[in-house]
């Protein structure tokens, strides 16, 4: 595992519990309005700040009795090759464990569902198909042809499908940019997600981290208009760090 950051406590990561949250390094988006964007190439990433397996597991095995579980983000920690083994060994010390997802790699967390090892997930939804690929900050192959070894829009929507027939509990969310997002695609997230158990629209924030400073949220109010017109497809969608 290539741990790039700790957080030795959190009330906001996992829904519902004390947490710590573990950043692992490495994307393969590159999505313009990113928070993280030091951890989209972990080779520049300085070696004194990595953390060692171990050194987080012994920090968890310190913790257990005052966390309920971590929060595995990044980057995206689906790119990390030993990422079930990482998990087997947080829950062997009575940790729950909630993954974060770009859901671009849909055979990962397909093995992942059918062992039953995250207790949640949550799959970022960057845009309406249409602004996927904008939003995302990348190229998707067009004819779905594994052999080509990139990324396409068929990955995101078994990784949808993975998570709408899981027994796991689970979240979509998206966070909104004014320069990004329009109408139009929370109309079409809605016929896309219909139904979904949960869908978050969360609002852009500004950080010196952002690759490209150049955006803005949209006000409280315009967000609550986008929430309600995902209303007839997704009764469940709600605001969260809406000031």
């Amino acid at each position: 595992m290539l741990i790039c950051g700790l957080q030795k406590t959190t009330l906001l990561d996992f829904p519902g519990h004390v947490a710590a949250t573990i950043f692992t390094g490495g994307c393969n988006f590159r999505c313009p309005f990113c928070h993280n964007g030091d951890l989209l190439t972990p080779d520049s990433f300085p070696p004194e700040q990595i953390f060692s397996e171990k050194e987080v597991l012994d920090f968890l095995q310190k913790r257990k009795t005052v966390l309920d579980g971590v929060c595995l983000t990044g980057g995206e920690p689906t790119l990390q090759p030993d990422l079930p083994d990482f998990i087997r060994r947080i829950k062997s010390l009575g940790l729950l464990v909630k993954l974060d997802t770009n859901g671009s790699r849909p055979d990962v967390l397909r093995s992942l569902l059918d062992e039953r090892l995250p207790d949640y997930i949550a799959m970022d939804i960057k845009s309406s198909p249409k602004g996927y690929e904008q939003a995302a900050g990348i190229k998707f192959f067009r004819d779905d042809r594994k052999e080509n070894a990139g990324l396409c829009p068929a990955d995101i929507d078994e990784s949808i499908r993975l998570l709408r027939n899981a027994d796991v509990p689970y979240e979509f969310r998206t966070t909104v940019v004014r320069e990004l997002h329009r109408e139009e695609d929370f109309l079409a997230i809605g016929k896309w997600l219909a139904g979904a158990r949960a869908y978050f629209l969360q609002s852009y924030r500004d950080s010196e981290q952002v690759p490209e400073r150049r955006f803005s949220s949209y006000k409280k109010e315009e967000m609550e208009h986008f929430r309600r017109l995902l209303l007839p497809f997704i009764p469940s969608a709600s605001l969260r760090g809406v000031d």
